[in-house]
């Protein structure tokens, strides 16, 4: 299966997502997982390497590749139907190479901020998604929620982003975050981004897949 985490805004939390559903897949359901960093800052790359130094086994494989060698991978990782693909998109949306790569998606998740800039950038990055791919599902998570913060206009972006898409439980701001690796997830942050997880997985994963 082919999931796609993106958002045209820097920020969104889309790698540290990322992070979150490869191990929630691989650890806890058991599954294949491979993780295709396409993002220009390459940060799930850098931390897979990190954790190859100090000798950690690693619990999914994790490949940095260019936009341009898609194709030839999809073609590898699809002879095992029971994988779960994920690609963490660049922050831009403005290349062509990425038009295979959203049409090929089988779910997109979209991990956003509740704030104008956020907002804005998430539902143009859900008009092109839809553009190129209006058969797959689209789930956006709210991400980096801060308790202290009121969030007067939350049902509105809600009521927006639901025309695309449903919308998860949210993931709470934590400094924990910053501590997600490739091999080590806090056991803090379990609790605050399970609800998120199992909701993807129930919604959009599991009826997917081969059990």
């Amino acid at each position: 299966m082919v999931i796609l985490i993106g958002n045209q805004k820097g920020g969104a939390g889309k790698s540290t997502l990322c992070l979150l559903l490869a191990y929630f897949l691989s650890m806890l359901k058991k599954k294949k997982v491979t993780v295709l960093d396409m993002d220009y800052q390459a940060s799930i790359s850098g931390k897979f390497e990190k954790a190859k130094i100090l000798e950690n086994d690693p619990i999914y494989e994790v490949i940095p590749s260019d936009l341009k060698y898609f194709p030839a991978l999809l073609e590898l990782l699809n002879q095992n139907r029971d994988e779960f693909v994920l690609i963490d998109l660049p922050g831009k949306m403005d290349d062509d190479l990425l038009i295979p790569i959203i049409s090929s998606a089988e779910l997109i998740i979209c991990p956003f901020n509740y704030d104008e800039f956020s907002v804005d950038s998430t539902v143009l990055f859900s008009l092109v998604c839809r553009e190129i791919n209006n058969l797959s599902p689209m789930v956006y998570v709210p991400n980096r929620i801060k308790t202290t913060v009121k969030y007067e206009t939350r049902e509105e972006v809600d009521k927006v982003l639901s025309r695309f898409g449903k919308i998860s439980p949210g993931i709470s701001d934590r400094i924990d975050f910053q501590r997600v690796g490739t091999i080590h997830i806090p056991a803090s942050l379990i609790p605050v981004f399970m609800p998120a997880m199992d909701f993807i997985y129930g919604s959009f994963m599991k009826k997917g897949i081969s059990t």
